[in-house]
């Protein structure tokens, strides 16, 4: 037997529109609590959202379709699992840290409907799991969506009129090489080959059937230069005698990535 939300108030629990969130905190929880309890507030927005979360019923023991929901032990509301399937994805934390701000953040415990000192009431860290757990991708992408068009009605007068959005764009690390003459080319001849690989693939050709081993063959020759410094010895047939290998390394990485990018442009000879 589940239920999305109690309609009762018990005593001394709070009720969710009247809530009080601090307006000038910059963290992220009471951002999303207040988003939450938006949600809640408007009347037709909550309607269309419970009508979803209606749907998110566990498998029966059975395997036999879902559980009803008018038999059967309580479990935990949807409505909850509405808020810690939020807070978990948004946070990006793992159900250890879910279970700690269940069972401890004064805030989100009245927003799951606790009381202040009359609920003592823990989550477990299994029960956390398996309940959050049926709050699918594609139920929290219909849930996305009434919630986009309840932002949309806010912002637009008319169904005709454009909406308008501001967006702002933050540096974020991310790997990306200094751009040399040797590793652009090493990017271009491996993105020729897999995609020549690809095409063949899909038209059940067989002209790079080897595209693993010429990449393998190509890489090596890349990462050979990539290693080779120039001598700093004061033997001056040593310099040249490195230098002279270095020209023969790079000549040989130029003249394998001309062949492949030759065989590119006629499959044929592949």
């Amino acid at each position: 037997m589940r239920t999305v939300i109690q309609p009762q108030l018990k005593f001394g629990e709070t009720d969710i529109a009247a809530i009080v969130l601090d307006p000038k905190s910059r963290d992220d929880i009471p951002q999303l609590l207040r988003g939450l309890q938006y949600i809640y507030t408007e009347i037709e927005l909550r309607q269309r959202v419970f009508a979803i979360l209606e749907e998110m019923m566990p498998d029966r023991a059975d395997g036999k379709g879902k559980a009803s929901r008018q038999t059967g032990r309580p479990g935990m509301e949807q409505w909850k699992i509405l808020v810690l399937g939020v807070l978990r994805l948004s946070l990006n934390v793992d159900y250890d840290r879910i279970q700690e701000l269940a069972n401890q953040h004064k805030t989100i415990r009245q927003m799951l409907g606790h009381s202040d000192w009359l609920d003592e009431q823990v989550y477990e860290l299994q029960t956390i799991r398996d309940n959050v757990s049926l709050l699918t991708p594609e139920i929290l992408d219909r849930i996305n969506q009434e919630v986009v068009n309840a932002g949309h009605s806010l912002l637009k007068k008319s169904a005709e009129e454009p909406l308008k959005a501001r967006a702002d764009s933050a540096v974020v690390k991310t790997d990306v090489h200094f751009p040399t003459d040797t590793n652009l080319l090493w990017d271009a001849i491996r993105k020729a080959i897999q995609t020549c690989a690809t095409l063949c693939d899909a038209l059940d050709l067989t002209e790079w059937r080897q595209s693993a081993y010429h990449l393998r063959c190509f890489k090596k020759s890349y990462r050979l230069i990539q290693k080779l410094k120039h001598s700093t010895s004061q033997d001056e047939a040593k310099r040249q005698a490195k230098q002279a290998q270095i020209e023969a390394a790079y000549q040989t990485y130029l003249d394998q990535a001309e062949t492949y990018a030759q065989r590119a442009h006629l499959p044929g000879n592949a």
